[in-house]
């Protein structure tokens, strides 16, 4: 998926979306969900944790490095859960990989105002962010059978 803007000149400028990374964290049939503290428009929804991918990361080293800085904790990488999601007009797009915590870590709300387990019957008890609803809806099943 690519996005076109014209440039000054009037040229075509085609630029590969910004990738944003979230971890669902998954532990005893719980997946973990943070609720958003700021900027204002967003705060006291909920989303996955996770971030921008900087210039030369993987998505997997991105979210290894956005676990430690949101949530204080180290985490294995997984598969993908659901597809791509568009945010921001198509600039950016949404990948979620399921995760598991390592070394016993548990999750601090570092840049959160809130953090909770919801099992596949609690995903909807939470005001999602508008990107996170198609993860949400894909990762029930996983949930579910676990």
């Amino acid at each position: 998926m690519r996005t076109e803007r014209a440039s000054g000149n009037g040229q075509v400028d085609r630029r590969e979306p910004k990738v944003v990374v979230g971890a669902a964290i998954v532990v005893d049939g719980r997946v973990l969900a943070c609720a958003r503290s700021a900027p204002p428009e967003v705060a006291g929804r909920w989303e996955f944790p996770g971030g921008k991918v900087e210039p030369g990361e993987t998505d997997s080293v991105a979210l290894v490095r956005e676990c430690a800085e949101e949530l204080g904790v180290r985490v294995e990488i997984g598969a993908r859960v659901g597809r791509d999601v568009r945010m921001a007009h198509g600039r950016s797009v949404l990948r979620v990989y399921v995760a598991r915590l390592l070394h016993g870590d548990q999750p601090k709300a570092l840049e959160h105002s809130e953090l909770r387990w919801l099992s596949a019957a609690e995903l909807d008890s939470v005001p999602w962010l508008p990107a996170d609803v198609p993860v949400v809806a894909a990762l029930r099943p996983l949930l579910a059978g676990s």
